[in-house]
């Protein structure tokens, strides 16, 4: 399918989806990297014997790593993004599956703000049961609500 407004064709939705599923491999394993050693120390609290006083100590531990780490998770998913998409329109995920981001005004790969923008606001679609990705589906240029917001498109590269 052709937009309106360029002659690159848009990137139907299972590039997407194995985009997004590529990208979100990255950044765990990205997370991984960096939170090894607390994960490490969090795994030696999984019960052995599943008692309801082990079950308390695991989850007590588990919402300390969440409270402490939440931020900088966000951080590293919107830089992941932001970055990548302002350098080429590209994360690792469109970039295997052929696809890149572009501003529709323009065609041209976003500005810092712009991708910065879709960045974030992919993180709150993300966070709000990935409510904002659907309006894929619906929309005619495929957009979800962070490219929408962001004035972006994704194309086939």
């Amino acid at each position: 399918m052709m937009t309106e407004r360029t002659s690159m064709p848009l990137a139907n939705l299972q590039k997407r989806i194995a985009s997004f599923v590529i990208d979100d491999i990255v950044v765990a394993l990205l997370l991984l990297a960096i939170f090894y050693n607390q994960l490490t120390e969090l795994a030696s609290y999984i019960p052995s014997v599943i008692t309801p006083e082990s079950i308390e100590i695991f989850k007590t531990h588990m919402n300390q790593f969440s409270v402490q780490n939440v931020l900088l998770i966000v951080a590293l998913k919107i830089l992941y993004h932001g970055l990548l998409i302002w350098q080429n329109g590209m994360t690792m995920g469109k970039y295997l599956m052929k696809i890149r981001v572009v501003e529709v005004e323009n065609n041209q790969k976003p500005t810092l703000f712009k991708a910065f923008l879709r960045a974030v606001l992919r993180v709150g679609s993300e966070m709000t049961f990935y409510l904002g990705f659907v309006l894929a589906f619906f929309l005619p240029l495929k957009q979800t609500l962070h490219d929408k917001l962001s004035g972006c498109i994704v194309i086939d590269a």
